[in-house]
């Protein structure tokens, strides 16, 4: 059973490092243009998307050029349909049609993948630029293959960005066997892909270890770029000035939220345990999102009977600001395996929203560094829901101490994991990628 690690909580303010964020100031004939190639964007509230439009933006107002190829909503609320073709904030846009075929289940997302990177490898077929860098997601996970062909055919220059590690997530899942061909041909593939690029863009050390691991010829190139969260767009607010908080009866009650995908990468029932746990106390549990688990887990709290967790659809992004601050306490959680293999993004929103946070993932996660840089929260190993409910009880007992881990996450983004401050990062690493003129 693991203990509770807390550490100090500080509540003086963290010092930005100005250095880092002034040193990389650049003229924007420095930069070549930049064309970002990814399956979501907004309208769709998939995280990856919203990530990419508030990078492309900041990236904008530094003074690159910037455009994005994208695909049509598949993941919005009324919004089935975008513009062709638009402009926003500067930032060029230009949506193609996006098949949704069995969206909900893992064969249709991959297909729909498919056809994606078929209508993108046209696009690049009859727009190839050589001035300008190509930087490609994880997107569906095998875009960034197009890279490698774009560099091979046309001499492109191109940097990837991996928000999720492939094959790994289907081994980890149990969908395909590690020794399985395609898992060994897809490993290659990736080699060949990483070696090519001039930039690997990861968000954890974690994921950087493993791909050394498979690769370790592209030590060099591999750059560690967290997530960030608006803190101008998400603030602190008190649950009793909340429209959110009071709608859906969260005020009187101690309340425990994890907001976001109930996906197969997240651990689902180490948090039902611990609700389990606190069945009987003054102690809620709001769940706000989706995802493959999502079924799964409201399933088991009606076979349990627990009166203690109440379920929410996906919320729009212009709600967050409310959502995320209708509770005193935030869960993230990552699944056995998963460490390095994906990253969760709504950490940052917690620290943006001013709340304590609770993480439940392995001994080695890089969440756990963060959480005690940031005086924020708590860590917690999978299948440890008693341990979990006793670090939920010990700050409904003491508010102060929450308020305290709270603001303490907050200043530690604003020090180091704004927008802006990534922004600069990014603009540095894909900077030194010098495109044909």
């Amino acid at each position: 059973m693991s203990k509770i690690h807390l550490g100090k909580v500080k509540t003086a303010s963290i010092q930005t490092d100005k250095t880092s964020e002034t040193s990389t100031t650049f003229h924007s004939s420095q930069v070549s243009q930049l064309s970002i190639i990814t399956q979501f964007y907004p309208p769709d509230y998939a995280a990856t998307g919203q990530l990419i439009a508030e990078l492309a933006t900041q990236l904008q107002s530094l003074g690159m050029r910037v455009k994005v190829f994208t695909g049509q909503p598949g993941y919005a609320f009324q919004n089935s349909k975008a513009p062709q073709k638009e402009i926003d904030k500067g930032v060029h846009i230009q949506r193609t049609r996006t098949t949704q075929v069995w969206s909900k289940r893992i064969r249709g997302k991959a297909l729909n993948g498919l056809f994606f990177c078929f209508r993108a490898g046209l696009h690049l077929l009859r727009s190839v630029n050589r001035s300008e860098i190509l930087l490609l997601t994880t997107a569906p996970p095998y875009l960034t293959i197009l890279g490698y062909l774009a560099h091979l055919c046309f001499g492109q220059r191109y940097a990837c960005l991996l928000y999720d590690l492939y094959p790994d997530v289907a081994v980890e899942l149990g969908l395909i066997s590690s020794k399985n061909p395609l898992v060994k041909f897809w490993d290659w593939i990736n080699c060949k892909v990483w070696k090519r690029a001039d930039s690997i863009i990861v968000l954890s050390s974690t994921m950087k270890d493993r791909i050394i691991a498979k690769c370790p010829q592209i030590e060099h190139k591999i750059n560690v770029i967290q997530n960030w969260a608006d803190s101008k767009f998400i603030k602190p607010l008190n649950k009793t000035e909340n429209w959110f908080a009071r709608e859906f009866n969260l005020l009187e009650k101690f309340t425990v939220l994890y907001s976001g995908n109930m996906g197969r990468c997240h651990d689902m029932d180490t948090i039902i345990e611990a609700a389990v746990e606190l069945q009987n106390e003054p102690i809620q549990f709001v769940f706000i999102g989706g995802g493959a688990k999502q079924e799964t887990c409201m399933k088991k709290v009606q076979e349990l009977r627990l009166d203690n967790c109440v379920f929410l659809p996906y919320q729009d992004k212009a709600v967050l600001p409310y959502s995320l601050t209708a509770c005193d306490l935030s869960l993230v959680s990552v699944s056995e395996g998963m460490e390095g293999i994906v990253a969760p993004s709504k950490f940052y929103g917690v620290l943006a929203a001013g709340r304590p946070v609770a993480v439940v993932c392995e001994s080695h996660s890089y969440l756990r560094q963060l959480l005690e840089e940031a005086k924020c929260g708590a860590a917690f190993d999978n299948r440890d829901g008693t341990q979990l409910a006793q670090f939920i009880r010990l700050l409904a007992s003491d508010p102060q101490l929450a308020t305290q881990m709270g603001n303490a996450g907050r200043q530690y983004l604003e020090a180091k994991l704004t927008p802006e401050i990534i922004a600069q990062q990014y603009f540095t690493t894909l900077s030194k990628v010098k495109a044909y003129n």
